[in-house]
């Protein structure tokens, strides 16, 4: 069992700018840690628009962590703890999904 950090961020300037510096930010501080199996951010899949789709965001982070061990200690980090200082004006709202899920190889 791994543990997957979901992170939707909406901003108070929704511009194109805006984001891309959110993204960088993300890449700059919070890709680099011990215990991440996998990293990924970007912005909103504006062109996908189903009653299901929520789209009440502007940047998604999406990391997976070895376990939670991984992840607690990732929480405390200078470079995270530096990325929420220096971007959290920024941020009108945030949205964080952790769950336990079970690490697979996909299938065709």
């Amino acid at each position: 069992m791994v543990l997957a950090h979901n992170v939707f961020f909406s901003l108070h300037d929704h511009s194109e700018g805006a984001r891309a510096r959110l993204i960088q930010a993300c890449r700059t501080h919070l890709a680099a840690h011990p215990g991440i199996l996998f990293f990924a951010c970007g912005e909103l899949a504006a062109d996908l628009r189903r009653d299901v789709n929520d789209t009440d965001f502007d940047v998604a982070l999406h990391i997976v962590f070895t376990d939670k061990g991984a992840h607690d200690v990732y929480q405390e980090t200078p470079a995270h703890l530096r990325f929420i200082a220096e971007n959290k004006d920024g941020w009108k709202k945030v949205r964080v999904f952790d769950s336990v899920v079970e690490q697979a190889s996909a299938t065709a």
